[in-house]
C-alpha cells in the first residue's frame, strides 16, 4: 500500500481543493467557490420578481423578466393604425344595423383593441358563449366572434317581443336550444355584412358566415401560438345587453397589412404628385436618338472577314418598301424614305404595330 507520501496526483488535488472550500465557507449564506466571486441564494420575491411575476404570482403585472421575453413576440396592434380607424367605422354602422334589427334602441360602444395570442383568448373565454366563424372571401382566411350569454339571452328577449326595462331572464345549465341558434345567426350576418362594409373603403372584402360553435375547441381557426387582433364591443338596449368580441388572427389581415399601415386613408406613402406632373411634362421635351433599318440580313462570318474598301451588300428593299425607325431597339414608326434638299428624309406614314404578348 501507498504511504501517506506516495499520493497520486489526483488525490493531492482534491485534498487542496478540500482544504480551500473549509477555509472560505461560511455561515451566512455566502461561500467562496475555488477562491473566486461569492455566490448567493436568492429569495422567493428576487425568483418573482426575476421571472415577471406578481406578488399573488398571476404575472399580470409590469411586463419584466423572463414574462417579458416570452411576451415580446407579440405584434401590437398599433403598427396596424388604420384598424381603429375600420372598427369606428364599424361601430357607427352596427349602431344604426341593430336598431333596424331588433326595433330598440341599440347602443354600441368600442371597449378595447389588443393583441392576444389565439390559445390564450381560447382558453379564456367564459362559458356558455356561442362562437360564429366566419371566413374572408377574398383573404382566404377564418375569423371568430365571440357572443357572450347576457347577449344571447338579450337578443333573444328582444327578438321575440321581451317586455322593455326588464333584464333578460337566464336559464343557466343547458344547451341553446334551435331557436336561440337561428336567432343569434341572423344577428351574426348583420354584423358580418356591416363589418363588410367597414373594410370596403380599404380593401373590399366579403366575411361569410361558415358554422356556429358552442364548444372553443370547436372553433380553432389558427395555432395556439399565433398572434391575433382582438376587439371587445359592448351592445346595450336600455337595462339589456352583453359583449361581443371579434379575434381576427394577424395571419387573416397580411393580404392588407399594407393598407393598414397608413395613418390615415389615401395615404401615398411619400409618393409627391407634384414632381410626377413636372416629369411628365419633362419627359416630351427629351432629345432620342432614332435610327433608320432598311434591312436586316444575315451574313456568313467568313464572308464579313473578306469584305474591302469597295465591296458591295445587297439588301433586299426596294425604294417604295417601308422603313422602320427605332429608339434603341425598340421600333417606333414606319415610313417611306425620299429626299428633302439635299438631305436623305423619312416620311413617317404610320406607329409600329405592338409586339404581340407572349402566352
Amino acid at each position: 500500500m501507498a504511504g501517506p507520501d506516495e499520493l497520486s496526483e489526483e488525490e493531492r488535488m482534491a485534498a487542496e481543493w478540500a482544504a480551500l472550500a473549509d477555509e472560505g465557507g461560511g455561515g451566512d449564506g455566502f461561500g467562496d467557490v475555488g477562491g473566486g466571486g461569492a455566490t448567493r441564494v436568492l429569495n422567493q420575491d428576487e425568483i418573482d420578481s426575476l421571472l415577471g411575476f406578481d406578488k399573488d404570482g398571476s404575472g399580470d403585472g409590469d411586463n419584466t423578466g423572463v414574462m417579458a421575453l416570452v411576451n415580446s413576440a407579440l405584434v401590437n396592434y398599433e403598427r396596424l393604425p388604420m384598424l381603429e380607424v375600420v372598427f369606428d367605422r364599424l361601430v357607427r354602422m352596427m349602431s344604426t344595423s341593430l336598431r333596424n334589427f331588433t326595433s330598440d334602441n341599440v347602443e354600441v360602444s368600442l371597449d378595447q383593441i389588443s393583441s392576444v395570442r389565439f390559445g390564450d383568448y381560447l382558453n379564456s373565454i367564459p362559458l356558455p358563449a356561442m362562437l360564429a366563424v366566419f371566413k374572408a372571401e377574398e383573404w382566404d382566411n377564418y375569423g371568430l366572434m365571440v357572443i357572450d350569454s347576457a347577449l344571447i339571452y338579450s337578443i333573444v328577449d328582444v327578438l321575440l317581443g321581451g317586455r322593455r326595462g326588464t333584464a333578460a331572464m337566464r336559464i343557466e345549465g343547458r344547451p341553446y336550444t334551435t331557436i336561440e341558434r337561428n336567432l343569434v345567426e341572423r344577428m351574426v350576418h348583420v354584423v358580418l355584412s356591416d363589418l363588410s362594409a367597414a373594410f370596403d373603403p380599404l380593401s373590399p372584402v366579403t366575411f361569410r358566415f361558415d358554422r356556429l360553435e358552442t364548444n372553443p375547441r370547436f372553433a380553432t381557426i389558427a395555432r395556439q401560438a399565433n398572434a391575433a387582433v382582438l376587439v371587445k364591443l359592448r351592445i346595450d338596449m336600455e337595462d339589456r345587453g352583453g359583449r361581443l368580441e371579434l379575434l381576427i388572427p394577424y395571419a387573416t389581415l397580411e393580404p392588407v397589412r399594407e393598407l393598414l399601415l397608413q395613418m390615415f386613408m389615401g395615404e401615398k406613402f411619400g409618393r409627391d404628385s407634384i414632381w410626377e406632373t413636372h416629369l411628365a411634362s419633362e419627359l416630351w421635351n427629351t432629345d432620342i436618338h432614332l435610327s433608320a433599318v432598311l434591312d436586316e440580313i444575315t451574313v456568313p462570318l467568313h464572308d464579313v472577314l473578306n469584305w474591302r474598301i469597295g465591296s458591295r451588300v445587297l439588301l433586299n428593299v426596294a425604294p417604295e418598301d417601308q422603313i422602320e425607325l427605332r429608339c434603341g431597339d425598340v421600333p417606333m414608326f414606319l415610313g417611306r424614305m425620299g429626299r428633302k434638299g439635299g438631305n436623305i428624309a423619312v416620311r413617317i406614314e404610320r406607329e409600329t404595330p405592338p409586339p404581340e404578348a407572349t402566352p
